[in-house]
């Protein structure tokens, strides 16, 4: 079994300002306020959490799933 990656650079849908944040191991983070323009992003429809819509890896809860039903 993989390591859970922690670190996610999320990218703004509306300004394209990108930050490398580190996740929560234990929940799915449902909102985030985009240091570049201030908007608040919300996941798309279908998405568990803003790191799942916007992020360059799912959040750990969703990887740790991938991981045991593979």
């Amino acid at each position: 079994m993989g390591a859970v990656i922690l670190d996610c650079t999320l990218t703004c849908p509306l300004c394209s300002y990108q930050e490398t944040l580190t996740m929560p191991q234990d929940a799915c983070q449902w909102f985030h306020e985009c240091a570049g323009c201030k908007k608040l992003l919300k996941p798309k429809p279908g998405d568990c959490c803003v790191f799942c819509s916007y992020g360059t890896v799912p959040c750990p809860p969703i990887q740790l799933d991938r991981m045991c039903c593979a």
